[in-house]
């Protein structure tokens, strides 16, 4: 049962990625609602579920906090030393942005798509109520998953068919998750602090590139409202979930 319903999580990752595909005359609007959906996950999803994972203090601070501050200062450095190798190779950027960012980017997506598929196996073990509830909340934001993915891998430079590739990735990657728990589960404090480390990133690729990128060249209003109902979205996810 959670092999097919995490099938529905393919489909709606590759419908993300089309959606993102198909509307690249309002690239503007497309990078303002990616930050929302972005910002959304991280804040009212990913975060949540972390803190309530990994429970633990380090020195007065939970784990799944300091991960995620880990998470975004990784997120910063990687995307430096990147660019820094670039330069001095002489390789060729898209407007100051090294390819591989994205390409890491994106299968850091690819991962978390693994997790929630990870998590349908396991909420299904738990009980078909519980299976239904987290599969719904799956299956809706991976199309944000789909969104995103492909919007960042593309962002960064990288041909299309590179793009596709990753797209294609993210669907798969819930299926195999969902699959792979009738071998092995995940430790749950493990699984949160790799949670609060991916939400560190995310939040930096959004805050950092994704939404200055979408106000660049259209600084209106719509963009904004794209934004803010990128988050909308996510929030109404996550109470239907609940």
């Amino acid at each position: 049962m959670a092999v097919l319903v995490a099938l529905g999580a393919f489909l709606m990752t590759l419908a993300g990625g089309w959606t993102a595909l198909r509307v690249t005359d309002r690239r503007h609007l497309v990078l303002g609602l990616a930050g929302g959906l972005m910002l959304g996950v991280v804040g009212l999803d990913l975060l949540p579920e972390a803190l309530d994972a990994a429970g633990t203090e380090i020195f007065g601070v939970p784990a799944a906090l300091l991960l995620f501050v880990a998470g975004f200062l990784l997120a910063h450095l990687v995307e430096r030393l990147l660019a820094v190798r670039q330069a001095a190779h002489g390789a060729e950027e898209t407007d100051g942005r090294a390819p591989e960012v994205g390409l890491t980017a994106a299968a850091a997506m690819v991962g978390h798509s693994a997790m929630d598929g990870v998590a349908i196996g396991a909420a299904f073990q738990v009980g078909g109520g519980m299976g239904t509830a987290v599969a719904l909340a799956v299956v809706a934001h991976d199309f944000a998953d789909g969104f995103n993915t492909y919007t960042i891998t593309s962002l960064y430079g990288n041909a299309r068919r590179k793009a596709l590739a990753m797209l294609f990735a993210d669907a798969a990657a819930p299926v195999l998750g969902a699959a792979s728990t009738l071998l092995f589960t995940i430790p749950e404090p493990l699984l949160g602090g790799y949670l609060g480390l991916f939400g560190g990133a995310l939040l930096y690729l959004a805050a950092a590139e994704i939404l200055p990128e979408a106000h660049h060249e259209h600084p209106a209003r719509s963009t904004v409202l794209c934004t803010i109902a990128g988050a909308a979205f996510i929030w109404l996810v996550v109470g239907i979930a609940e």
